[in-house]
């Protein structure tokens, strides 16, 4: 939990400011009593000077600290430009909840990539939570920006697209650290965080969420035990969430008459209710079967099995869907 990092950040800190204070005291009092003399005076005075400052510091910086966190910041929209030069500072930890992000849009993706891929480098866990294109709170979320005429699947299904093709560039240490899932449930709250700090707001009716005032808030403040509650209420919902690789790819069996030849993982889509296998890593030599167990697009929803003759003269192209 963040409040648990807050105090042990908090211990540290005085443990690192009092305990060289309180040292000094303990010298410079026993140097006191050894000497004598205004020596001795002045040495004295400034012991217990030093005491009553470490004393002070241990009591007065919590009071500090919790003020500190509980002052919001108010921003009038969402600032990229702040955002990715902090995330790419970040050491720790980064996370998004959102519907899709427009950090991945053209003009800011390069950049934005190349922050994420500092912040896995200096070690941070990079966490995004992003709308299943798929459910119905998608297709409810654009109709209402009819207006501001946004398609979100398929904002988010380009979304997809880019964090597929960017984790396949990462080494396994990197990749390891990057993760990528989908939530099936009515967004209600934005949230870009970075180490300890975060931006949330929520998503009006009508408008684009990042056009709308930002709270700036301490993940150890109450708001930001609040929206971390949430955000690992969906990530660790199982029957909600569903990560990126088995939205993207799907593990297809190759047989040949009653024998499986191999079984891959392959990249595939579902336009109009025909599954589109991306089969351009095979050599196909003869007739075979693919079989493939597809994963399912709603809680609760059981896998879907589906099968159908592969021949070797044809070729299975993957949709621009």
């Amino acid at each position: 939990m963040p409040g648990w990092a807050g105090r042990g950040g908090r211990q540290r800190r005085a443990l690192l400011v009092g305990g060289p204070l309180l040292a000094m005291a303990v010298v410079m009092l026993l140097a006191a009593w050894r000497s004598s003399g205004f020596l001795s005076d002045l040495l004295l005075n400034l012991g217990a000077s030093v005491v009553l400052a470490a004393i002070s510091y241990v009591i007065f910086d919590p009071l500090f600290e919790e003020a500190r966190k509980a002052r919001v910041q108010e921003h009038l929209s969402f600032d990229q430009q702040a955002f990715v030069t902090r995330l790419h500072r970040s050491a720790r930890r980064v996370r998004i909840l959102d519907t899709w992000t427009i950090l991945l849009e053209q003009r800011h993706r390069e950049e934005t990539l190349t922050a994420v891929r500092a912040a896995l480098t200096n070690g941070a866990q990079v966490q995004l939570l992003l709308l299943d294109p798929d459910c119905t709170a998608a297709q409810q979320r654009s109709e209402e920006l009819e207006r501001q005429r946004v398609d979100v699947p398929r904002q988010i299904r380009t979304n997809l697209r880019h964090l597929a093709a960017f984790s396949d560039t990462l080494d396994a240490r990197l990749r390891h650290r990057l993760q990528v899932r989908l939530y099936d449930a009515s967004p209600s709250i934005q949230l870009y965080q970075w180490d300890g700090r975060a931006l949330i707001s929520f998503f009006p009716i009508g408008k684009l969420s990042f056009n709308v005032p930002q709270l700036e808030v301490d993940m150890d403040s109450p708001w930001g035990g609040f929206v971390h509650a949430r955000f690992e209420e969906l990530w660790e919902h199982q029957q909600a969430t569903l990560d990126l690789e088995r939205y993207w790819s799907v593990t297809v069996t190759l047989r040949h008459e009653d024998l499986d030849v191999v079984e891959v993982r392959v990249p595939y889509v579902t336009v109009d209710g025909q599954h589109y296998v991306d089969c351009r890593g095979f050599r196909v030599t003869g007739p075979l079967t693919v079989r493939a167990v597809l994963p399912p697009r709603a809680p609760g929803r059981p896998p879907r099995c589906s099968s159908w003759p592969s021949r070797s003269t044809g070729t299975v192209r993957r949709s621009p869907s």
